[in-house]
């Protein structure tokens, strides 16, 4: 498949073997502003509900309505990355399925995370800023570029991909449908 970057590692850890649970994991969705984080995530979520995984999503929005001063600076993402983090990996401690969809642009802070979970997926969606600006239905990227917001990763903020994600797909030309089975493949152990 074109838009699959790159094969998974090895196993997956959370496939369901022969009428027992889902083992829990955090499925970390990283990319830009409007890559499909979201969209993909919460249609995984679903997905993992009908196979009977006790299963939570964590969004950048709604975890930023919950902390509404969290700031954009460098230091003030990564201590909320930080933060989401540790309660997606107690969640995972507890037997819950994590779904994690956050821009998260920093490796740091994304590795931080990874550190603080005993199953961590990270999914790159590695759409281009271009495509991401074509979707932009909020305009967020053209008030980014006519300065009326700092700090907006893809432009006057980096984003730095992963070196080394478990899943990378790029959206561009894809249904929601195809970029969920790819995920969803990945989690059951089909290559």
């Amino acid at each position: 498949m074109k838009h699959l970057s790159r094969k998974c590692r090895s196993a997956t850890p959370v496939a369901r073997k022969a009428g027992k649970k889902i083992r829990p994991a955090v499925l970390w969705f990283t990319g830009l502003s409007g890559s499909g984080k979201s969209t993909i995530a919460r249609k995984v979520v679903s997905k993992l509900k009908k196979l009977g995984a006790d299963v939570e999503h964590l969004d950048g929005d709604t975890m930023r309505s919950i902390f509404p001063n969290t700031g954009f600076t460098k230091s003030a993402r990564d201590e909320h990355i930080k933060r989401v983090g540790f309660l997606a990996g107690m969640l995972e401690k507890h037997g819950v399925f994590v779904v994690a969809s956050f821009v998260s642009p920093y490796r740091e802070s994304r590795d931080a995370v990874r550190s603080l979970c005993r199953t961590f997926i990270e999914v790159y969606v590695s759409t281009p800023v271009e495509e991401c600006e074509r979707r932009d239905a909020k305009g967020l990227y053209t008030k980014a570029r006519r300065g009326k917001i700092s700090n907006f990763t893809g432009i006057s903020d980096p984003y730095e991909p992963p070196k080394h994600p478990e899943l990378a797909i790029d959206t561009t030309g894809m249904t929601v449908a195809e970029s969920t089975s790819l995920v969803m493949n990945y989690l059951m152990g089909k290559r």
